[in-house]
């Protein structure tokens, strides 16, 4: 008496290997683009090169309002009237002039809205607002 058929036996006991060999030409492929040959041809002594020195970060300008009103372009004390000219010939001697606003808690917007009004006349791009983090 036969149990199963001799077709479905046969088809058992092959196995197709085709898949696995695809797999390995992949990996190889694989390996052999990635790995990098050593270039040693000959023996160079290669030049040196210069140290170079960094630039100088460049100095930002800052202009302060206390809570008083009283206006400081870096340490010294101008009124607003004449802040437009003193950055103005800031910027003749620094055409990428930073400019960092600091404003009291207490100041009213409307005094540092007139700092940035002439920052903007100037044509000044580089202009940040200085803040500090919240403590709690």
């Amino acid at each position: 008496m036969k149990k199963c058929s001799h077709s479905a036996h046969e088809s058992l006991t092959e196995l197709n290997i085709t898949p696995l060999l695809d797999l390995a030409f992949v990996l190889l492929v694989i390996f052999i683009i990635t790995t990098i040959p050593p270039v040693k041809d000959t023996d160079l002594k290669l030049p040196s090169a210069s140290k170079h020195e960094k630039d100088p970060p460049r100095k930002a300008n800052y202009i302060s309002l206390d809570a008083d009103g009283k206006l400081y372009l870096n340490t010294k004390q101008i009124p607003l009237n004449q802040l437009l000219q003193e950055i103005l010939n800031l910027r003749e001697n620094d055409p990428d002039l930073n400019i960092i606003v600091r404003g009291d808690a207490k100041t009213h917007y409307k005094d540092i809205r007139a700092v940035l009004d002439l920052c903007q006349q100037a044509n000044i791009v580089k202009v940040d607002l200085a803040t500090e983090i919240e403590k709690k």
